[in-house]
């Protein structure tokens, strides 16, 4: 009998000890950050010593360890590391989860492409759209992503892209999971008129 009572003590301490942990593990959790102060973070910290690493090369609970390893060594604040960790994630949500949160969303787009451009783009890509950060494809110079094909810009803003050699990929849809196809065609539209050679 005494042996029985042992054991279930020992289980319950146990069990009382796992749900502190996992509580305490979930208390720890960072809040989320800003995507597009998190990308000019990631250009103007990061970028510089690990512009060869990409988004999609760790998990989003590897991010959060390595993030919070890198604060301490580069001198980050907890703001910078909350939108720099935003960034991370948000490049790493693959697109067919991104389809699927938008497959339960059916309302029709009422944004402009220009009102979408500045609200999701204009971090990365500049006022301009010649590229706000290091890496980011110039709209108006001779080797301008704007030389491809409609069907093919779409699918790399649904998707996310990232261009061989430069330290910055974009995520799908800009990072932004609530726009729709419609929305990312008006943002196309929006592009290709404002941003003429």
């Amino acid at each position: 009998m005494k042996t029985r009572q042992i054991v279930n003590n020992t289980f319950k301490t146990i069990a009382c000890s796992l749900i502190l942990y996992a509580t305490a593990q979930a208390a720890d959790y960072p809040a989320p950050g800003d995507f597009q102060k998190g990308a000019k973070a990631w250009a103007n910290n990061c970028g510089r010593c690990h512009n060869i690493r990409g988004a999609r090369e760790l998990r989003d609970d590897q991010w959060i360890s390595t993030v919070y390893h890198m604060r301490v060594r580069a001198g980050l604040t907890g703001q910078e590391s909350r939108d720099i960790l935003t960034f991370l994630q948000g490049s790493n949500t693959p697109a067919h989860a991104i389809n699927a949160i938008q497959a339960e969303k059916s309302v029709a787009t009422t944004t402009s492409g220009k009102s979408i451009y500045n609200q999701t783009c204009i971090a990365c890509h500049g006022a301009d759209g010649r590229g706000g950060l290091p890496g980011v494809p110039d709209f108006l110079s001779d080797n301008s992503p704007m030389s491809k094909s409609d069907d093919i810009l779409l699918q790399n803003i649904l998707n996310g892209y990232h261009t061989p050699g430069n330290s910055m990929a974009m995520p799908p849809k800009g990072g932004n999971p609530n726009l729709t196809q419609a929305d990312m065609e008006e943002v196309l539209r929006y592009i290709r008129q404002v941003f003429k050679k």
